[in-house]
């Protein structure tokens, strides 16, 4: 009987690591992921190598390329685009500017970072790039110079398309690079909001301007994906960067974020007594199909993708309170069992908070200008909102509901005052939800399951539509 205790345990052990694969993906997927930003040290990690949708997160590669091309010297800030039938074509969420517009890289790189605008990283790809299929081979060709294995892209906006493949360890490779490589031009990444002639859009990353020591990257939605989040916190000069992937929504992305953010900056004086998880790229890739989370998102039997993000309801603000004081199940498992785990504050307090006060950036059309002109700029968006076209309907720029996927509706009605690029832009500020809406089936790698269709609904009257790539 005695020889055969061996063998059970033996099995037992085998069952439950079985079960410890195949349960992230049976339950709620989700990837998350927490990292020095000056060391690369990995501080918590889940699922982190697993391949991902990115959706608009796909938009920081997108900078990434734009901004190397700038300090390269082949184009500047002030250089102007051309807004083309392509890019008028995309679906929301977008500025929704007519083809032959022109917009300076500036002032497309605030809209697209800041409103999720999908128009305007058609733009900037096609301006950089010569086209889309063009723009997309430098994306890649800069994700493997990053060292993004598990990376590839085939649009600059994120919407779903074959092939348009990440993951959380990538996404942080990307972030870390940004603020190391081209310092000079974070600021774009922590814009509180922009103002378009009389309409303000707040960032949909909430933790700015709410959560301490916030200061930025970006959103991203569809159905196949989930909520995403890339976040970065500086708390007594130690920056850390986290990444969230399948959140089921707005709240709890945000939720997720300031839980790892929270636990990496409690726990630094103790992360000796913790196990070394390496560097963000030592991990190891996993070799998998992205998960397609349409159904537990999107689907009609659950709840639709509102976000929440615009008020906490009762019940999210409840979830977010308790997701807070207990922590996330899996992931604390190991700090309670070492002591380490420290109270943290409720998400549900500072969700539920105005941002802190900022001036909206001013974005334009046409030239780069200053003083008496960019007034005069400022009032010409204005009056083209308001001016009834050829139907007698208004501007498709001005009159469109805060984009499918945009949850942030406008806040202000006044017109901007002028503001200089770079102080304006470093202002800290205000955040709301996600911006992606309704387009063509989900992403997804040809070697991957296809997801189910469902994101090209249209936008629900209340919050955030079904998705396009926020």
């Amino acid at each position: 009987m005695q020889s055969r205790r061996p063998l059970l345990l033996k099995s037992s052990i085998v069952v439950a690591a079985a079960l410890a694969l195949l349960l992230p993906r049976a339950i709620h997927a989700e990837a998350r992921l927490v990292i020095e930003a000056d060391t690369g040290k990995v501080l918590e990690a889940e699922n982190a190598t697993v391949p991902w949708y990115p959706a608009s997160l796909s938009k920081l590669m997108t900078a990434y390329v734009t901004l190397q091309a700038v300090k390269d010297g082949k184009i500047t800030l002030d250089t102007l685009f051309t807004v083309s039938p392509t890019a008028a074509s995309q679906s929301p969420s977008k500025m929704g500017f007519r083809p032959g517009t022109q917009v300076t890289v500036d002032n497309a790189l605030k809209m697209m970072l800041v409103k999720s605008a999908n128009d305007m990283a058609v733009v900037l790809a096609e301006g950089v790039g010569g086209s889309i299929d063009g723009f997309s081979a430098m994306m890649n060709e800069t994700a493997q110079k990053l060292g993004m294995t598990q990376t590839s892209y085939v649009n600059p906006n994120g919407l779903p398309a074959d092939g348009q493949i990440t993951s959380a360890r990538d996404l942080a490779i990307l972030a870390r690079s940004l603020v190391r490589n081209l310092p000079e031009y974070e600021y774009f990444v922590h814009i509180p909001s922009i103002r378009f002639g009389k309409r303000t859009t707040q960032n949909f990353n909430r933790l700015i301007g709410r959560y301490p020591g916030a200061d930025g990257f970006k959103t991203g939605f569809i159905c196949a994906s989930g909520y995403n989040l890339v976040a970065s916190a500086t708390r007594d000069g130690r920056r850390l960067i986290a990444v969230v992937l399948g959140a089921s929504s707005g709240t709890m992305r945000a939720v997720r974020a300031a839980q790892l953010l929270d636990r990496g900056f409690a726990n630094n004086g103790l992360s000796w007594l913790r196990p070394s998880l390496g560097t963000v790229d030592q991990l190891a890739p996993i070799d998998a199909s992205p998960p397609d989370l349409h159904d537990e998102v999107c689907s009609g039997k659950h709840h639709k993708p509102s976000d929440e993000d615009d008020a906490l309801s009762a019940s999210a603000a409840g979830a977010a309170g308790s997701a807070s004081a207990s922590g996330d199940g899996s992931n604390n498992a190991t700090f309670l069992a070492s002591g380490l785990q420290a109270p943290l504050p409720k998400p549900s307090e500072w969700l539920a908070a105005p941002p802190a006060p900022s001036e909206p950036v001013v974005v334009y059309t046409g030239p780069t200008r200053t003083g008496a002109a960019l007034v005069a700029a400022v009032a010409a968006d204005a009056d083209s909102q308001a001016t009834p076209g050829k139907h007698g309907k208004r501007s498709r720029a001005a009159t469109k509901k805060p984009d499918a996927t945009a949850d942030a509706k406008p806040t202000d009605t006044s017109v901007a005052k002028p503001a200089t690029r770079h102080a304006s832009a470093k202002s800290a500020a205000a955040p709301t939800a996600d911006s992606t809406a309704g387009a063509t089936k989900p992403a997804r790698p040809k070697a991957a399951a296809k997801p189910k269709s469902g994101t090209t609904d249209a936008p629900k009257a209340s919050g955030e539509a079904k998705p396009a790539g926020d």
